[in-house]
């Protein structure tokens, strides 16, 4: 099992930029796709990015392209979210995610170990 910890959330005006991490336990690291998602109040969990193990292929959710940028730093177990450009509507809690898998997913449903959320609040 990996555990994951999220960190870097908070509040920020439209425009800002937020950079998220995740930092992973585990000697599995280097084996593992990692996802983010998020979730708003009311709404279903969505794929925002993935990465694959090498963390050179990535994709991302149409919505955040060209604004976000996942990235994975094996040496340091972590993986990064780069926001910038935020809107009102990317407000939601984010969350980490991770899977043994050399390959990623976009389906939170495929992902087995959870981070415990962190909050971005973008205001108008």
């Amino acid at each position: 099992q990996v555990q994951l910890v999220e960190s870097g959330g908070g509040l920020v005006q439209a425009g800002g930029s937020l950079r998220l991490s995740c930092a992973a336990s585990g000697r599995t690291f280097r084996s593992n796709a990692m996802g983010w998602f998020r979730q708003a109040p009311g709404k279903e969990r969505e794929f925002v990015a993935a990465i694959d193990s090498s963390g050179r292929i990535t994709k991302h959710q149409d919505s955040v392209k060209g604004r976000f940028t996942i990235s994975k730093d094996n040496a340091k177990n972590t993986v990064y979210l780069q926001m910038n450009s935020l809107k009102p509507e990317d407000t939601a809690v984010y969350y980490c995610a991770t899977r043994a898998s050399t390959y990623l997913y976009s389906d939170y449903r495929l992902y087995t170990d959870w981070g415990q959320g962190t909050q971005v609040t973008v205001s108008s």
